[in-house]
């Protein structure tokens, strides 16, 4: 707050205006540093209201999140907000087919999403988010298959989203997005992705077979089943040319899960890879004892 103009402050009764004189220092405010934060974040999130003040706050805001307490609540019930959020979502579908986003608009889109993963992570606005089906306007970003920065950042910034709400063990969560398109989604994230990519994709199809109703989905057919076993075989001979001991780690957790579906554990003695029992990946293991554990 120290550095905008008064015109900008939480007093001010307009948006608008030319340059103005500092205001008088935090520190001779008066006001204690909790306080000056919530101002700091009422006074950014206001400013996601003006047009031309909207992508330096979408930048704040995104910077600053991990710093402003309960900032997701005041994001979901401030007037107007979560709309704006999703018309600067919106806003680039044009851009995806034929692929031409630039990454100035990637990086400001993916500020909006960061914004919204804060919210999907948040206690008290998890379930109103998904509720209002807001995943589902991230999914043409999953469908995308340009491997340019602007897309791939586009792709792991939207899955970081869906990752946050998968991240607290939730069975309404998982049953909702399992009545969606993402596994097949993260599928194909897991298949064409970079490998960090990939890895937060993994990880979320990880946490959707750790719920007992998302085991019985993916088992519940022969086609769900290979779809996913296909795509982490496929994985797996493609860390043995580059090893990557965090995707590793989440994809033997994915078979070590299925191995607690019956008909599931019986498929895996025909199809689980060879690279996983003949030692290929015991120098990558070597300081993950968990992981040697699981593969066991």
């Amino acid at each position: 707050m120290a550095n905008l103009p008064p015109n900008l402050s939480l007093g001010g009764a307009s948006f608008v205006g030319g340059p103005a004189p500092p205001s008088p220092s935090a520190a001779s405010s008066g006001q204690p540093p909790k306080d000056r934060k919530i101002a700091s974040a009422e006074q950014l999130v206001l400013d996601l209201c003006d047009a031309e003040l909207r992508e330096n706050a979408l930048l704040d805001l995104s910077k600053k999140r991990d710093i402003f307490q309960d900032l997701a609540p005041l994001l979901w019930h401030s007037y107007g907000t979560i709309a704006i959020l999703l018309q600067e979502i919106v806003s680039i579908y044009p851009a995806l087919s034929p692929p031409t986003l630039s990454p100035g608009a990637s990086n400001r889109v993916c500020n909006a999403l960061a914004l919204l993963q804060c919210v999907a992570s948040h206690p008290d606005t998890r379930i109103l988010f998904l509720n209002a089906h807001i995943p589902l306007y991230l999914y043409p970003f999953l469908n995308t298959t340009s491997k340019t920065r602007p897309f791939e950042y586009l792709r792991l910034t939207s899955l970081g989203v869906i990752g946050a709400l998968v991240k607290v063990d939730d069975t309404e969560v998982i049953s909702f997005l399992l009545q969606t398109e993402i596994i097949p989604l993260c599928l194909r994230t897991m298949e064409m992705g970079s490998e960090l990519s990939k890895t937060v994709a993994t990880f979320i199809v990880q946490k959707i077979l750790l719920d007992d109703v998302g085991l019985r989905h993916i088992c519940a057919s022969a086609e769900r089943f290979f779809a996913v076993g296909s795509v982490l075989g496929n994985m797996v001979a493609s860390l043995a040319d580059q090893p990557s001991t965090r995707l590793l780690k989440h994809i033997i957790r994915c078979y070590l899960r299925l191995s607690d579906n019956q008909r599931a554990c019986g498929a895996l003695c025909g199809c689980l890879p060879e690279m996983l029992k003949d030692g290929t990946f015991n120098n990558c293991l070597r300081d993950d004892p968990a992981t040697r554990r699981w593969l066991t």
